[in-house]
């Protein structure tokens, strides 16, 4: 059976656009993705053991049984014009020799927070900062937790004005496009504002 062409005829194909969505363990990087994903997500969930418990972070997220130990992968059309390429890093220390890799080449990036764990997110925004790579920061609501004004958490946060900071809830497919459309936006306006490259002379 012929399978019909992806864009129509004499008609551009969608621009590929890589997005990385970062952030501590158990903040919610797996759920977003499998919440937006248009195709069936790659997750690379494993059980947390014993022996991990005693070496990762797990004490307040105890009904975490599973942990991501590679990547999240999913893909969502945002229109005619841009697919994004979602990927979801690790969030345990024992596996951030792997972000080099999955950040490579991405346009921008989203750090998930999680304001009961707010310290966790400190070395991810200063990894993304050392990188100059675009950055939103999404705050992921959790069912019974003291929900905080943004101006607060930006506080707590140390984030500069110039970076996004905006609520989400990672289970809420329409929630996670706003994000998404957020770090869109955002890698655009440092585009615009970026200096221009002058060319070396021979």
């Amino acid at each position: 059976m012929d399978s019909k062409p992806f864009t129509e005829p004499g008609t551009r194909p969608p621009a590929p656009v890589k997005i990385v969505i970062a952030g501590g363990f158990g903040v919610g990087k797996t759920t977003a993705v499998s919440s937006i994903s248009e195709i069936k997500p790659l997750t690379t969930e494993a059980a947390i053991t014993s022996v991990a418990a005693s070496v990762d972070s797990t004490g307040h997220v105890p009904a975490k049984t599973t942990t991501t130990v590679a990547l999240d992968f999913g893909r969502i059309t945002l229109d005619s014009s841009l697919i994004l390429y979602l990927f979801g890093t690790p969030g345990q220390d024992r596996f951030v020799f792997l972000w080099d890799d999955l950040v490579e080449g991405a346009l921008g990036a989203v750090i998930l927070v999680d304001t009961g764990r707010i310290e966790d997110c400190y070395p991810v925004l200063d990894y993304f900062e050392r990188r100059d790579t675009p950055f939103i920061v999404a705050v992921n609501h959790f069912p019974g937790q003291r929900e905080f004004d943004l101006d607060e958490v930006r506080e707590a946060l140390g984030c500069d004005e110039s970076v996004p900071l905006i609520a989400c809830d990672a289970r809420d497919r329409e929630s996670v496009k706003e994000v998404l459309v957020t770090v869109i936006e955002q890698v655009l306006l440092a585009r615009l504002t970026a200096p221009p490259q002058v060319s070396a002379t021979h």
